[in-house]
Order: C-alpha cells, then structure tokens, then sequence
C-alpha cells in the first residue's frame, strides 16, 4: 500500500520541475535578445523615418526601410511568389557601406563573411514588389528629439545588429554622413 506522503513528495516534486522549466523559458527569451548585441554582426540600413507619439512611451520613430520593398526577380524559390504572414529571408549584401537585399528564401540561406540574413514576415505580395516586415520598424528615442529626427527623413542610417539565427535588433539611429 503506498502512503499519501509519497504522492505529495511526487507532487511537490513536479510543481518544483514545472516552475523550473518556465523560469528557464523566460530566462532563454531574455537571453536571446542580449545574445544578438554580443554576437551579432553589424549592418547598417538606409530608412526614411516617420515621427509619431505613443501616450505610454513616448517619442518613437517609424522607420520604413528601402530592404522591406522587395522586386520579384530576387525571390529565389520556385513557384509562386510568398503570400500575406509567410515569413522569408532576406540575403543583405554590403554596397557602398550600406546593406541592401540581394535575395530572399523561404527557409534561411547559408550566409558568406560579410552578409547578412534578416528574418522577415511578408506584409503583402503581388507582381511588382513583396512587401516584408522586419520587427525593427519603431525605435523609441529620448522625449521631445522625434521632431528633430522627423527633419532629417530620408538622410538617416540605422544600426542594426543581426544575430546568425536572423533576430536582430536597432543598435541607434544616426544622421548619413
């Protein structure tokens, strides 16, 4: 006959396990996005920013990058072109200090030193261009200095640090010299 201690010690046990796994979850999230600043590498992308206002945190600017409007012709996957929320790769290539798009897969390219991948979700597709979300289309900037950078649309480079696994996150934002 097995004992009721024996099956709270079982329990209490699991809990424990439970509880251990999830903190462990949430210390990998945290983890990955540190892990993009130590061991990413460093690309730099033309924008066009845009300055709206969040009520809960402040001055941020929208950026609009020259790489999340893709021509057709660099799809490079058989078939027809990727659909709405379908996620894709874009093989970056530096050109004169700037990182443009030169390819985009479906699954993630094998990558030569000095290129980059970003990992991105499809927004729209048609004949004439894919449209691709990146995740790095607001960066929050100290209050009362959107106005400032709003004036410098479209002369404005992004530093983006972009881990091997295609995470990546802004860096800064800085005036083209």
């Amino acid at each position: 006959m097995i004992s009721k201690g024996a099956g709270v010690k079982s329990r209490t046990w699991l809990t424990g396990i439970l509880v251990l796994l999830q903190i462990l979850f949430l210390c990998g999230i945290a983890f990955s996005y540190y892990a993009v600043s130590w061991f990413g590498h460093e690309i730099k992308l033309k924008t066009v920013p845009v300055d709206p206002r969040d009520f809960l945190y402040g001055d941020y600017v929208t950026l609009s990058y020259e790489i999340s409007r893709l021509k057709p012709g660099i799809w490079q996957e058989q078939g027809k072109l990727p659909e709405e929320g379908e996620p894709v790769y874009v093989l970056l290539k530096p050109v004169n200090g700037l990182y443009e798009a030169q390819a985009a897969y479906r699954s993630s390219p094998d990558v030569k030193p000095g290129e980059a991948v970003l990992k991105g979700v499809v927004q729209y597709s048609w004949d004439e261009a894919i449209t691709v979300k990146y995740g790095l289309e607001k960066y929050y900037v100290p209050e009362g200095t959107g106005k400032a950078l709003e004036e410098q649309a479209g002369n404005m480079i992004v530093r983006v640090k972009v881990a091997s696994w295609g995470q990546a996150k802004i860096e800064s934002l800085e005036p083209q010299s």
